[in-house]
């Protein structure tokens, strides 16, 4: 059953009253500990009690150590700095706890929490401490470490999700069963072409790093590679083509025309339907009304009718390609710098995997103009047929126009 925190509030109300200092901690800690993650900040706000005190509080519960009034051992060294300055674990943990950063006000709102920057602010508020006492108190009292942001919110989520999901799959799996070829296809992030620091390391004789730029500013002859990828889901294939102009709708279907003639073709030599599972934006977006016109001509060239299903708006992360082939290529040049195109085309061509992953890679040449308009007539002639179920993102486009 769960318990409300008016619930929890009236429930400290009654019993603290009641209890001596040893009996509040243990009643603090054991509830924290029931309540689970984030127990110790519910407890503090209902019960009125310091967040430190109820940290303090569930670890002595936890671990199984009798609560006592001494606040030494017998026979311990100079008293901590926390127990002789009140007020001290208080402060500090108001200057880093995550609900209090967003404190306008807050001396420590713009500024790195490291030790040192908060050693300096806990002075200036009238305490006596050093930086490495900050690092123990919140390591060992308050029970804080050093955390890297993690990637897990995704934003509102559409409330068709899943069901496209479960839609995309179905798809691919009628393919898959007929024998017909299923991509994924993506754009890899923009990578910096020249002598610059590429992240991860590499062996080398010791103290004979590679030495590259100090800055990582785009050189203007070189400029960003523009790496758009095919995936060939159901034999662990790729195909990279490597562009240094823009990311547009002409450039990523060159590339999946690129990866037919080149490796589609050869391993469905009878196939008629053609699967592209894609993001919801970029230049592969489905309001991406060039997307649709360049498709048209693709299937018109080859005879194959397009059937194209995008993943749900935020959920890019789930594309196959990211994790069974652009992981892998990031993998094999980590701490190797992106000197030319040449080295970008043969280090993603010499990416494998044990599973039998191969890529196919190649430099495209050709310009592709930004900002190109489609007009009302030129995608009102494409041979576009939206499916039942959400139709802007689940369609096809016949080979030929038999409407």
């Amino acid at each position: 059953m769960e318990v409300s925190r008016d619930e929890l509030a009236r429930f400290f109300e009654v019993v603290l009253p009641h209890l001596n200092e040893v009996q509040r901690r243990v009643v603090a800690g054991a509830m924290a500990e029931a309540l689970g993650h984030g127990g110790k900040t519910v407890v503090a706000e209902s019960s009125g009690m310091s967040r430190n005190t109820v940290i303090k509080a569930e670890r002595e519960v936890s671990e199984g150590i009798e609560p006592s009034e001494r606040q030494r051992a017998l026979g311990g060294g100079d008293i901590k700095s926390e127990i002789k300055q009140p007020g001290l674990l208080e402060a500090l943990d108001e200057l880093v706890h995550p609900e209090t950063r967003g404190n306008p006000m807050s001396f420590m709102r713009w500024t790195s929490k490291s030790t040192g920057k908060l050693a300096d602010e806990l002075v200036r508020q009238g305490f006596k401490i050093t930086d490495d006492t900050v690092g123990r108190i919140l390591k060992k009292e308050l029970g804080y470490s050093l955390q890297a942001p993690s990637k897990q919110k995704e934003g509102t989520a559409h409330p068709d999700r899943d069901a496209q999901f479960h839609y995309l799959n179905k798809q691919v799996g009628f393919f898959a069963k007929a024998g017909e070829p299923v991509i994924s296809v993506d754009t890899k992030k923009k990578e910096i072409v020249g002598d610059f620091s590429n992240g991860g390391a590499e062996w080398h004789p010791a103290g004979e790093p590679t030495r590259t730029k100090t800055h990582d500013f785009v050189d203007k002859e070189l400029g960003r590679a523009v790496p758009y990828g095919v995936y060939d889901l159901a034999n662990d294939e790729g195909w990279v083509s490597v562009g240094d102009t823009a990311d547009t709708a002409s450039f990523a279907v060159e590339a999946i025309r690129r990866w037919w003639s080149t490796m589609g073709r050869p391993r469905f030599p009878d196939a008629t339907e053609l699967l592209i599972t894609a993001d919801a934006g970029g230049s592969n977006g489905y309001r991406v009304k060039l997307w649709k016109v360049e498709l048209a001509k693709l299937a018109k060239e080859t005879g194959l009718d397009i059937t194209v299903c995008h993943y749900p708006p935020g959920t890019s992360k789930w594309n196959k390609i990211e994790h069974r082939m652009f992981s892998f290529i990031s993998m094999n040049w980590r701490g190797r710098p992106l000197v030319s195109y040449r080295t970008i085309v043969e280090l993603i061509s010499n990416t494998t995997t044990t599973k039998g992953l191969s890529i196919r890679a190649e430099e495209d040449l050709n310009y592709y103009k930004t900002g190109t308009k489609v007009s009302a007539a030129e995608l009102a002639a494409v041979p576009l047929r939206p499916h039942k179920f959400h139709g802007n993102w689940n369609y096809s486009i016949a080979q030929s126009d038999s409407r």
